[in-house]
């Protein structure tokens, strides 16, 4: 079976611009908001029929965001939906990523684990579940 790709993460510094942006692109779509103050993000998740792109601002309490994610604007992450976090992670730790220190942690997505960006693809991966560790 092929994985589910939970949706695309791209950091804006200007979030309601951006998803004024967005919808225009999305015909009009209206985003599902949250704000995770733990860990100063703002998000605007767009859930099209194939796929689901989240929009990502820092506030000035993202400390911890910002050194998982970076600062770059754009394209930031892919996560990746599995069923099973702690036999992802040892799947993908046996295959040479290194997980980031500090996950699996809860996060907008269930339990999530993010990855340190990949030299091969220069992606940065999180995985996430909505079962916990």
């Amino acid at each position: 079976m092929a994985p589910r790709v939970d949706h695309i993460g791209v950091i804006v510094p200007d979030l309601e611009r951006a998803i004024e942006q967005l919808s225009q692109m999305l015909e009009g779509l209206v985003p599902q908001r949250r704000d995770l103050p733990e860990v100063g993000l703002r998000i605007a998740e767009f859930k099209t029929e194939n796929l689901n792109i989240e929009l990502i601002a820092f506030d000035a309490t993202a400390d911890f965001a910002r050194e998982v994610m970076g600062n770059a604007t754009g394209i930031n992450h892919l996560s990746l939906q599995v069923n099973d976090i702690d036999g992802a992670i040892t799947r993908l730790t046996g295959a040479g990523l290194r997980l980031r220190q500090g996950f699996p942690r809860r996060g907008a997505h269930g339990t999530v684990a993010f990855f340190e960006r990949d030299d091969a693809t220069g992606l940065l991966l999180e995985i996430c579940s909505q079962g916990g560790p």
